[in-house]
């Protein structure tokens, strides 16, 4: 039996790599598609592991040759869904996790491809804005992009299948993993 693909989408700074982090290490069904990228690595981020890094010129020749399910260019940087992997990965059995913008997730409903697709969204504008100070890697002007783009995503979240809120991380890990639950359950019937 083919896995599932669901596809999670949420502003910078909402939460979702810690909510998706937890979910896939307690289910072993559950596998993350790596993407693609030019930017730099940042520390502690391996090739393979959380990105496949390429230099542009490399990930260009990739998408002219249709190797990506979607790609986009976000703050100057190329991010794409490698197709082989998500099929390998749904061809084993087990469902897939991929980590999109919402423009990605718009691009994949075009492509035909089935997924379930969740929105990790802040409990507000305020504390979005306090999590990407806290985490002292932008500057004001980056900051200041970054909650414009995420009013422009958080708008989108009625075109996602489902929304979890993440206003505590072990209440939306809970909620993700019982999206992930129910939809198995209506494969399996």
């Amino acid at each position: 039996m083919r896995g599932k693909t669901f596809v999670v989408s949420a502003p910078s700074g909402a939460g979702k790599h810690t909510v998706l982090r937890q979910a896939l290490a307690r289910d072993s069904k559950l596998r993350y598609s790596v993407s693609a990228t030019t930017r730099s690595p940042r520390a502690g981020e391996e090739n393979g592991r959380e990105y496949f890094f390429l230099d542009r010129a490399e990930f260009e020749k990739r998408a002219a040759s249709g190797e990506f399910v979607e790609w986009a260019e976000v703050h100057g940087n190329l991010y794409g869904t490698l197709r082989r992997t998500i099929e390998d990965i749904l061809a084993a059995g087990e469902d897939v996790v991929l980590e999109i913008d919402v423009q990605g997730m718009r691009k994949l409903r075009t492509a035909g491809l089935a997924f379930v697709s969740v929105f990790i969204a802040p409990p507000s504008m305020e504390e979005l804005e306090r999590r990407l100070r806290d985490r002292q890697t932008d500057s004001e002007a980056q900051i200041a992009l970054r909650l414009r783009n995420a009013r422009d995503e958080i708008a989108a979240k009625d075109e996602y299948d489902y929304c979890v809120v993440n206003d505590e991380i072990d209440r939306a890990v809970a909620e993700f993993e019982h999206i992930i639950r129910q939809e198995r359950s209506q494969r399996n019937a």
